[in-house]
């Protein structure tokens, strides 16, 4: 049973985890340049430099005598979002919606106390968050009001679209809706929904929860199929420059679309899960390959590598 599920796998064309470190990871992807990725700091001055929009950032806390002064700083702002510079998966990170009196109205419209919050960053900057537990600092930047595209199929929170690029080129998407089961978070493993992407005309597939394929959102019963995404062009352009950004050949791009702001850049991720095969219902390998065989012109430009990103991959709306 295990062969035949393997000659299965590679038959579709389905990367791997081994494979993708071995091949593409650590082939495309210097060390030497995962702090720019790895530090959400770093990636925001990376992106002001390449004119790439990112949230605006309020504020940021680098030492635990700061914490005092944080409401000082954020002036009239009453909505905000905290989260640890070198988080991962969204562990960390905190909406706030509005500010009454001492306490904070989380986005769940719960309450939380002004010495929970600062309690809160101060985990974050002992490292309770950060990627190898390293110490950390705190950013506090703006609150993301989601265009409403995909109000229909997402519970609370903020969708996000996760590019794949490899080599300049976007190879796949996926948009990530929340759920209630994600607690209105965009992140798979904590329940939020997958759902492919027709790099081709910017639409949407089918989707996968939980490792099993959906066409419906599982709590508001809308279809995720056809909804066609703003500014997706603009979207892949973004994400082709990732490469000149940092210097590393295989990516996952983060993008979230603001109602008034349009796209702007969330993170980078050297390391981007697989679970966008699942999405999309086709395997990465058969389309990295391609890149691989391709001619050495199309990788002269991003417009040149979205160009021919856009002829090659029309996935199937599935």
């Amino acid at each position: 049973m295990i062969f035949k599920t393997t000659h299965l796998l590679r038959d579709t064309g389905v990367l791997g985890m081994n494979r993708r470190n071995a091949e593409y990871i650590m082939k495309y992807n210097p060390r030497s340049a995962f702090p720019l990725v790895d530090d959400k700091l770093l990636t925001k001055q990376l992106a002001e430099r390449y004119q790439v929009p990112t949230p605006s950032l309020y504020h940021v806390i680098k030492h635990h005598g700061d914490i005092a002064r944080f409401e000082v700083a954020l002036k009239d702002h009453r909505e905000f979002v905290v989260k640890p510079a070198r988080g991962a998966g969204g562990s960390g990170i905190i909406l706030i919606v509005d500010r009454i009196k001492k306490e904070f109205i989380k986005q769940s419209s719960e309450g939380i106390s002004r010495e929970k919050l600062s309690y809160h960053m101060n985990d974050i900057l002992s490292g309770i968050y950060s990627l190898g537990g390293l110490e950390d600092q705190a950013i506090i930047e703006a609150l993301i009001h989601p265009d409403p595209i995909f109000s229909a199929v997402a519970y609370k929170g903020v969708p996000d679209i996760r590019i794949i690029v490899y080599r300049g080129i976007p190879v796949m998407a996926m948009v990530r809706l929340p759920t209630k089961a994600s607690d209105g978070k965009a992140n798979l493993h904590r329940g939020a929904l997958g759902v492919g992407i027709n790099i081709a005309r910017g639409t949407t597939l089918s989707g996968v929860h939980r490792s099993g394929v959906v066409t419906y959102h599982p709590d508001t019963g809308n279809s995720v199929k056809g909804i066609k995404i703003p500014y997706w062009e603009s979207m892949l352009l973004v994400a082709a420059k990732a490469v000149d950004m940092t210097g590393l050949g295989y990516l996952g791009v983060d993008l979230v679309i603001d109602q008034q702001k349009g796209p702007l850049l969330l993170e980078l991720n050297a390391r981007p899960g697989l679970q966008i095969q699942m999405a999309n219902r086709t395997g990465l390998r058969s389309r990295l390959e391609l890149i691989d065989r391709a001619s050495s012109g199309i990788f002269v430009t991003p417009e040149t590598r979205v160009a021919w990103a856009m002829e090659k991959f029309p996935a199937s709306d599935s």
